[in-house]
């Protein structure tokens, strides 16, 4: 069972005996990739399948993911380290997410980025399949998105039979290559990916993005949509995010509450 130790910091024992690594990631990072797989999950984000991760932070060339497993599950043991390349450190045996490669790639690609997000949110998935409609930024809290999120077309590097997962470091990279010009990418039939400069920075996107995915397809019943501009984006991102503390701080108040007892606890 994941108890409230779970979301305690782990001693140098602890981490030493969970093997993360020759150069030690910090018990906090491990605390708060815990929580936000939780937090992703309690907001409607991912469910059984889609994960977060974050840069190691003592080793650029190193990312942390939980091993392969439902992340509102997800325990400070869970993670593993592993290599751009989407090698392994310290799996033990352990099953690993198929689509660790688009991890590794985007890290690879975007020094800057430390954390990120893919999920198969319910409101977004239908913007990557429907053509002449892209998810725009409608409102402020997701200014990051923009005057239209780009969409990766596996087809383009897969071929026609592919199912549709990232599975191969080429299929990473070619995503990756989507990240040049957005913090966020739909992937056709699939879902999205997203990017941040921190674990808080990220959830806060995935789940803004839903909500204004959601929004875009209620508005698009309506009549005709008014988006964001390119400077409102911008503004949006430099003010809004800025308080992005605040829906954190609530997040993982919920999050503690409901992982921690015996409703959410996970049996050995």
């Amino acid at each position: 069972m994941c108890t409230s130790a779970g979301y305690s910091q782990p001693t140098a024992v602890d981490v030493a005996d969970s093997a993360l690594a020759s150069v030690a990631t910090s018990a906090q990072l491990i605390e708060t990739l815990v929580l936000a797989n939780h937090i992703l999950f309690d907001q409607g984000v991912v469910d059984a399948f889609g994960h977060v991760s974050a840069r190691h932070d003592k080793r650029a060339d190193r990312f942390l993911l939980a091993r392969n497993m439902a992340p509102g599950r997800v325990c400070a043991e869970d993670i593993v380290e592993f290599t751009l390349d989407g090698d392994a450190i310290d799996a033990g045996g352990r099953k690993v997410y198929l689509e660790r490669f688009i991890h590794g790639e985007i890290y690879r690609r975007r020094p800057d980025v430390q954390a990120i997000v893919h999920s198969h949110s319910h409101a977004i998935v239908p913007l990557s399949v429907v053509g002449g409609m892209r998810l725009k930024a409608l409102f402020h809290m997701a200014g990051f998105v923009g005057q239209g999120a780009p969409v990766f077309e596996i087809r383009e590097t897969g071929g026609e039979a592919t199912d549709l997962l990232i599975s191969s470091s080429r299929l990473g990279s070619a995503l990756a290559e989507k990240f040049d010009a957005s913090d966020i990418v739909l992937m056709r039939g699939h879902g999205s990916t997203v990017v941040g400069g921190s674990l808080q920075q990220v959830v806060y996107r995935a789940v803004y993005a839903e909500i204004n995915a959601r929004y875009q397809l209620e508005a698009s019943r309506l009549g005709e949509v008014v988006y964001l501009t390119e400077g409102e984006s911008r503004a949006a991102v430099r003010n809004v995010e800025g308080q992005m503390q605040r829906p954190w701080d609530l997040w993982v108040e919920q999050a503690k509450a409901r992982h921690t007892g015996n409703k959410h606890g996970r049996q050995a």
